[in-house]
């Protein structure tokens, strides 16, 4: 397993910003598209924004124009840039990729709808 981390989250006050991370915790040679979910207490797991491996981006309406997706192709990383945070926006934030390529013992592998382990943000007044 090549499990996601996560880095970036906490707490910020009503307009504030911040920048979460996503990297491998292991080498790999290849992703997919990457995504960010976030889940609030009670609710569903719901898409934030996803880049596929064009870099075409997708938002949902509750954060576009707000947050942006990147992902850099040389590291293997993804990040979430969050703008104008607002109280609704305070969730477990999730890591998502739909492929991750790596070698193993002389193979290459492909894992599938990987998850990382969540990074809480929290938006206050």
């Amino acid at each position: 397993q090549v499990p996601l981390v996560e880095s970036g989250g906490g707490l910020v006050q009503i307009g504030g910003s911040l920048v979460l991370s996503c990297a491998p915790s292991g080498s790999i040679f290849g992703v997919g598209t990457w995504a960010w979910y976030r889940q609030a207490p009670g609710d569903q797991r719901e898409l934030v924004a996803s880049i596929g491996t064009d870099s075409i981006t997708k938002y949902s309406d509750s954060v576009k124009g707000r947050f942006t997706i990147s992902r850099d192709n040389v590291r293997k990383e993804m990040f979430l840039q969050m703008n104008d945070l607002k109280p609704e926006d305070t969730a477990v934030y999730y890591c998502y990729a739909d492929t991750l390529e790596f070698y193993s013992s002389g193979q290459s592998l492909r894992l599938h709808d990987q998850w990382g382990q969540g990074t809480q943000v929290t938006v206050s007044s």
